[in-house]
C-alpha cells in the first residue's frame, strides 16, 4: 500500500468519505461549522453526522435489494452505541448485533424490537441470556458447545425455547490486522467446522432449543466480497449436511466487518458490487440472510474535536500535545490505526509541513494519536480534527489518569445536539465508596 499524502488534503480531495463538507476553508459536518460545536462543548468531544450514517446504512439495503430472501441488516452496537446513534438506525429499519447484556439494553431502549436482535459474544453470563430470552430476541449465537447446554437450561427454567444459531467459525483469512481476524482456527471466536454437523445435531434434539440458523464472522476492514463468498461456501457445506438429515434451517448470518477507507491510500468497499456478489451466490438458498456491519455504517461518519495544549521539541522529534488522549480513542495505541488529523481552519493545500508526533497528557508512551505525521505546524489552542473517529472511539474509552469521558455531538443537517454530555469528575468521585474503616 502507498504511503498517505497529507491529511490536510483529504478533506478537500475526499470529503464525501469523511463525511465532511467545507465552507470558506472550515471543516463541517453536514451544515454545522465544528467550530461552534468546540466554542460551545470544549474539547474532546465527538462528532457524528445523521447523514452519512443513514447514506450508509441504505446503500447496503439497495445492494442487497436483488436479495430473493429477506435480509436483515443488524448493525453491530460495540461500534458505536451512542443511543442516538441507535435511534437513527432503528428509524431506518436496522436491528442490532449485540455482544452483552448492556448492549440489548441499549438496542431496546433505542426502539430496536427483540427480533431484531442477534446475540454474539464468546461468554454470555446467565443474567444475560435471561435477558435475551425475556426480550425475545431473534437469535442467541452460541460459541461452543458448553454454552448450547447452558443456553438450553436457561430456557427450560424460563419455561421458554431459545432461538439458537450456531456461530461457526469458518477458518477464513481475511487479511487484515491480526486482532481484527477472528475467523482463523486459532481465534476464540467460534465453533470448528469440524464439529458443526454433530454440535447442530444435538442442538436439534433438545426441547428448549429451537436451532434456527448458523452464523460467522470472520474479521473486519474487509473490503472485497472474497472472504464473504470463502465463508459462505463453508457455510453451505454444513447447511446441505444438515439439510441432508432432516433439518432445515431458516437464517444464515454472515456477519460483518465491512471496511472503511482511514487514509487517501486506504481501498474503499465497492458496497453494490458486495451485495451483487452475495446475491447471486445466495440466489438458490432457502434462508433468510443477516449482515453485522458496525464500523461501514458510523466510522466515518464521526471525528473527535481535540485542541492544541502545546507544542514540544525534543532531542529527536516535535510533538504536538493535545487535549484528547488514548483513553479517549485507543486505537492508535492498542492497534497503531492511522487516523487523519486534520486543522478545522484549513490551510493552504501546499503549507509547510512538520514531522511530528501528535500525543496526548496520559502518563503512558504509548499515549499517541499519530506518530511521525506530517502535518502543518498547529498553533497552541488551534482546534484539530480525528477523522474515522466514530467507531470503536468513544465505545473504547475510558477515564484512565481520571479523565473525564469526551462529549458526543450528533448533527442532522443544521441542527446539532449533545447526546452525551460530558463527564465531571465529581461524578466520577461519587460512584466511589470509602468503607467505615478509612472513613476516620
Amino acid at each position: 500500500m502507498s504511503e498517505p499524502g497529507p491529511d490536510h488534503l483529504l478533506p478537500l480531495n475526499h470529503p464525501e468519505r469523511f463525511g465532511l463538507t467545507v465552507d470558506a476553508g472550515v471543516l463541517h459536518i453536514e451544515g454545522v461549522d465544528l467550530r461552534t460545536i468546540a466554542d460551545q462543548v470544549g474539547t474532546p468531544t465527538y462528532v457524528y453526522g445523521a447523514a452519512h450514517i443513514e447514506a450508509r446504512y441504505r446503500s447496503l439495503a439497495a445492494a442487497l435489494a436483488g436479495a430473493r430472501q429477506a435480509t436483515l441488516i443488524c448493525y453491530a452496537v460495540k461500534a458505536n452505541s451512542n443511543l442516538a446513534v441507535l435511534r437513527t438506525l432503528a428509524r431506518l429499519g436496522a436491528g442490532a448485533d449485540i455482544v452483552s447484556g448492556g448492549e440489548l439494553t441499549r438496542a431496546l431502549a433505542a426502539g430496536i424490537p427483540g427480533d431484531k436482535i442477534v446475540f454474539s459474544g464468546v461468554g454470555k453470563r446467565p443474567d444475560e441470556i435471561d435477558a435475551a430470552l425475556r426480550a425475545g430476541i431473534r437469535s442467541i449465537n452460541v460459541e461452543s458447545a458448553e454454552e448450547l447446554e447452558l443456553v438450553a437450561e436457561r430456557a427450560a427454567l424460563l419455561q421458554l425455547r431459545a432461538p439458537v444459531s450456531l456461530r461457526m467459525n469458518p477458518d477464513v483469512d481475511p487479511d487484515t490486522h491480526p486482532y481484527l481476524a477472528t475467523g482463523l482456527r486459532e481465534a476464540k471466536f467460534g465453533i470448528p467446522m469440524s464439529q458443526g454437523l454433530e454440535l447442530a445435531l444435538r442442538a436439534h434434539t433438545l426441547e428448549a432449543i429451537e436451532l434456527v440458523g448458523l452464523a460467522c464472522h470472520i474479521g473486519s476492514q474487509i473490503v472485497e466480497p472474497a472472504p464473504f463468498l470463502d465463508s459462505l461456501t463453508r457455510m453451505r457445506t454444513l447447511i446441505d449436511a444438515l439439510e441432508s438429515r432432516g433439518v432445515t434451517l431458516r437464517q444464515l448470518d454472515l456477519g460483518g466487518g465491512h471496511g472503511i477507507a482511514y487514509s487517501a491510500s486506504d481501498p474503499v468497499l465497492d458496497a453494490a458490487g458486495w451485495g451483487a456478489a452475495l446475491v447471486e451466490a445466495c440466489a438458490d438458498l432457502d434462508c433468510e440472510l443477516v449482515f453485522e456491519p458496525g464500523r461501514y455504517l458510523v466510522g466515518n461518519a464521526g471525528v473527535l474535536l481535540t485542541s492544541v495544549l502545546t507544542r514540544k521539541q525534543g532531542e529527536e522529534k516535535k510533538f504536538v500535545v493535545v487535549d484528547a488522549a488514548m483513553n479517549d480513542l485507543l486505537r492508535p495505541a492498542l492497534y497503531e490505526a492511522y487516523h487523519a488529523i486534520v486543522p478545522v481552519n484549513l490551510p493552504a493545500a501546499d503549507c509547510a509541513l512538520e514531522t511530528v508526533d501528535v500525543v496526548g497528557p496520559v502518563c503512558e508512551c504509548g499515549d499517541f494519536l499519530a506518530r511521525a505525521r506530517a502535518l502543518p505546524w498547529p498553533a497552541q489552542g488551534e482546534l484539530l480534527a480525528v477523522l474515522g473517529a466514530g467507531a470503536y472511539g468513544m465505545s473504547m474509552a475510558s477515564t484512565y489518569n481520571t479523565r473525564p469521558l469526551a462529549a458526543e455531538v450528533l448533527v442532522s443537517g443544521t441542527r446539532w445536539s449533545v447526546v452525551r454530555p460530558r463527564r465531571t469528575i465529581e461524578a466520577l468521585l461519587g460512584d466511589e465508596r470509602i468503607p467505615d474503616w478509612l472513613a476516620d
